[in-house]
């Protein structure tokens, strides 16, 4: 069903015209008979707002029928609906109230209001999911985020039911069939916050400073709520931002909802977050997944400020959301939760998705352009999130947190309850730290790219500095500005003493223009390692010098004790190898050697990931059996010596599935399976299972009947996702079919399904196999774009860009080239390609430079 793309400017003619004071929502989930509807439910919205008299506007709905819209008592003439258009509102009053009354319908993508059945018990789950502008699904309204107001929401569920929405529960009135329970009126907030969750949901409540504290999720999952933990983490969240932001929690309670089938990581919906369910571990995670969850839980409170209780006017300052939230989760983390290391994994993990991203042909300034609302849902990237609050982190730096805080602490005393653009902060920032950052501003949130800092020294015959300065250079190859940016950082020289690499000296610094000297530095010895952005103080891409790759090379790494540091280390060389620097094979063997030392599990996992995910797509074909057999070699080695029960063991567990190919490795990963090779203390559980069950799959060594003898052990939803990967991954003609069918051309299958069918699709072991859909791929996104919602779309064109073993050739590159030169193209899908084509050009570069080295 089409629904409408609303620009910018018809966002901001609206806004001009209107003050809307309330909504009133009324919704009945029922069939009538106290019992879950199951393909519409009935919303009955009443709107109260001001506007130009005699003028004349639109409300939004997706609506499948009406009962009766009215406008000031008047009949609205409906009778040309169109879901694209809403419903046009004519000779507007000074004061309006407007009734629709419609049947809308439940979703199964995870936009709208979404309807889950659990495969365990049959019981029927619902929850809203709302951002950019998809409240229109649930209720009439004018979705856009600047035109606020106050919600009231009155709902109609069965009996045996839990409901949450935005505001306290207050009343509930049993009914004939079901109840009616009602919720207090919410401040004034923006449609996409706003929210619905019912269900059968098991609840723990608590309460700690006067909030009222909720923890919800599926009863089947109940037994794994693990609710102290995750308590814990809300509380200590609480105190730091409450203490910090000078304007305390905003909301009448915080529920937590853990639910199913949820697209992105949770939602910032007011007083009523919504979670993953993933969240919710079945099974043994390692601490990486306990820190980034903690992460999650502190990024969607850290919205209760940023987004909820002041939000930006439009979606081109969604960075006002997005990165102020990400600088202050990690802030908190490393403030007020025992992951005090967290700006290791920010550096590992948020830095390289921005890098990543800001290295693409797409990239685009901090605070972008957002002309309509299909641009905005393509602009939730690595530039919004993690450069953002990279940069945030680096204002930090460079006026001081506790100025940077002060300037919060106007921000919000400000405008609470209202909505800002990016000159609003600066003025607060500016105010609070006597800074002018104007100019700095212009150069870091409103120009895109990212520059290269590496250092410039002499040296003489006693390896002591004669010169020595930084070396900044910009991108010319992609829509960026080449303007150097300032920066403010530290070099760090680390030196071996008794076993360990030791930071020796420190000395920061600003760094502008093209080249900037560092007299401090000259008449010191050159060092063992030389890190340029030290401590992490900016955003650059840091490059190694010889000497300094030599010392990782030789284990150096293992003999830093600094997490922070080893992070950079090891994000430089992947940098590096990202760009064709390094050579796949010098960088595997880095990681051979190196991360079999590595303490911190985050930044373990994350190695041998990428060090996968290189073999598969930067190595030279030729040779990667060889570094697949070296990296197998060396995660069997670790499985072995890593205590027993430790994270390090299951991690290193993962690593010999994603590195098996021969013969002995697969009879080595079926005892697994069945027992006969796990070594003393791997818990083969539930989720390590189903991982063995998808690596046999796509090497062949198991079939369907055994697919179907594992979901038989384990038929939940997670168990039903895990079987439609592995069914996916099986190397046959037919699963390959089937699976491409079931992604594109499905449209009854559900959001979560189609993940786990298109993360099957492709393994490197099969790259002859799925050659052929390269073609397929660039005939068919087209017409899935057209008539997918958003998030389907994008897991299609995304999820299936055939970026293979196979499809890493000049052919794939004029596959794109022709699409992209063909019809006009709606621009986000245009960009999700262009995209996918800059990923293919750097494997072949990256695989050229691998080559060359061998």
């Amino acid at each position: 069903m089409a629904v409408p793309n609303l620009t910018r400017d018809d966002a901001r003619l609206r806004a001009d015209l209107l003050r809307v004071d309330s909504y009133d929502i009324a919704l009945d989930l029922t069939d009538g008979g106290g019992k879950p509807s199951e393909l519409t439910f009935r919303s009955t919205t009443t709107v109260e707002f001001a506007a130009r008299e005699g003028a004349e506007t639109f409300i939004d709905v997706v609506a499948d029928s009406f009962h009766a819209v009215t406008l000031n008592g008047a009949d609205v003439d409906v009778s040309g609906y169109r879901p694209e258009d809403g419903i046009t509102l004519s000779g507007l009053a000074e004061q309006n109230t407007l009734v629709v009354d419609a049947q809308l319908l439940y979703t199964n993508t995870g936009e709208g209001l979404h309807r889950f059945v659990d495969p365990l018990d049959g019981e029927t789950y619902l929850y809203s999911q709302f951002e950019t502008a998809d409240a229109k699904r649930m209720y009439a309204c004018f979705d856009q985020p600047d035109l606020k107001a106050a919600f009231t929401v009155r709902v109609i569920a069965p009996e045996h039911w839990e409901v949450c929405s935005n505001g306290r529960l207050e009343t509930v009135e049993p009914l004939a069939a079901g109840k009616l329970l009602r919720f207090a009126t919410t401040p004034r907030i923006s449609p996409y916050i706003t929210a619905l969750i019912a269900g059968p949901y098991h609840v723990v409540s608590e309460t700690h400073d006067g909030i009222d504290l909720g923890l919800w999720c599926r009863k089947t999952l109940a037994e794994h709520l693990d609710a102290d933990a995750l308590f814990e983490v809300t509380k200590q969240g609480f105190d730091y931002y409450n203490a910090n932001f000078g304007v305390r929690y905003a909301f009448d309670k915080y529920d937590q909802l853990f639910v199913p089938e949820f697209n992105a990581g949770a939602m910032e919906n007011a007083g009523a977050v919504t979670f993953r369910e993933d969240y919710v571990f079945r099974s043994k995670v390692t601490d990486a997944r306990y820190e980034r969850r903690a992460e999650t839980i502190l990024h969607e409170m850290a919205h209760m400020w940023f987004g909820d209780l002041v939000t930006m006017r439009w979606w081109d300052d969604l960075w006002l959301n997005e990165s102020f939230a990400t600088y202050a989760s990690v802030l908190c983390q490393t403030s007020a939760t025992r992951w005090r290391d967290a700006w290791s994994t920010f550096a590992n993990v948020e830095k390289t998705w921005a890098y990543r991203q800001d290295q693409l042909p797409s990239t685009h300034p901090i605070a972008t352009d957002a002309p309509d609302v299909q641009t905005a849902e393509v602009n939730f990237d690595g530039i919004t999130y993690a450069k953002g609050a990279s940069v945030l982190k680096q204002l930090g730096a460079y006026v001081g947190v506790d100025a940077f805080l002060a300037g919060l602490r106007e921000y919000f005393a400000e405008h609470a309850y209202g909505n800002t653009t990016l000159a609003d902060l600066l003025r607060a920032l500016e105010n609070a730290s006597g800074r002018d950052l104007g100019d700095w501003s212009k150069l870091w949130l409103e120009t895109s790219g990212i520059s290269t800092l590496r250092a410039s020294f002499e040296v003489d015959a006693d390896g002591v500095f004669t010169s020595f300065g930084i070396v900044q250079s910009t991108p010319t190859d992609v829509a960026t500005s080449n303007t150097p940016r300032p920066h403010r950082l530290a070099v760090g020289l680390y030196e071996e003493r008794d076993g360990r690499l030791e930071r020796i000296r420190r000395v920061e610094l600003d760094v502008t223009g093209e080249h900037t000297a560092v007299p401090e530095l000259v008449g010191a010895h050159r060092p063992a390692l030389l890190l340029i952005n030290d401590d992490d103080l900016t955003y650059c891409k840091q490059r190694l010098d010889d000497g300094s790759l030599e010392t990782l090379r030789t284990g150096g790494i293992a003999k830093l004790e600094s997490p922070l540091a080893r992070a950079l280390c090891w994000s430089a060389a992947w940098d590096m190898t990202r760009d064709g620097e390094l050579a796949t094979r010098d960088y595997l063997a880095l990681v051979v050697a190196g991360a079999p030392h590595e303490a911190d599990i985050g930044v373990m996992q994350s190695l041998t990931r990428q060090a996968a995910r290189a073999l598969e797509i930067y190595a030279d074909p030729d040779w990667a059996p060889q570094g697949y057999a070296a990296l197998a070699d060396a995660a069997s080695a670790a499985l072995q010596a890593a205590a027993p029960g430790s994270d390090h063991q299951l991690a290193w567990a993962h690593t010999v599935l994603a590195a098996a190919r021969t013969p002995a490795q697969v009879e080595f990963v079926r005892g697994l399976l069945d027992g006969s090779t796990a070594p003393a203390g791997l818990a083969v559980d539930t989720d390590l299972r189903w991982s063995i069950v998808a690596t046999l799959s796509a090497l062949g060594a198991i079939g369907l009947d055994e697919i179907a003898a594992e979901l038989a052990r384990d038929p939940s939803a997670a168990g039903q996702r895990h079987a439609a990967t592995a069914r996916a991954l099986q190397p046959t003609v037919e699963a390959k079919a089937e699976a491409w069918r079931l992604a594109v051309d499905d449209e009854t299958l559900p959001n979560a399904m189609q993940e786990a069918v298109i993360a099957g699709f492709a393994h490197p072991t099969q790259g002859e196999l799925i050659a052929p859909y390269l073609e397929r791929y660039f005939a068919d996104i087209r017409g899935v774009w057209e008539r997918r919602t958003s998030e389907l779309a994008q897991n299609v064109v995304v999820g299936l860009f055939p970026t293979w073993t196979s499809t890493i050739a000049p052919s794939s590159l004029d596959a794109a080239d022709a699409f992209l030169a063909g019809e006009e193209l709606p621009t986000a899908l245009r960009r999700l390609i262009v995209e996918g084509r800059a990923d293919v050009q750097r494997a072949l570069t990256a695989r050229a430079a691998d080559s060359a080295a061998g």
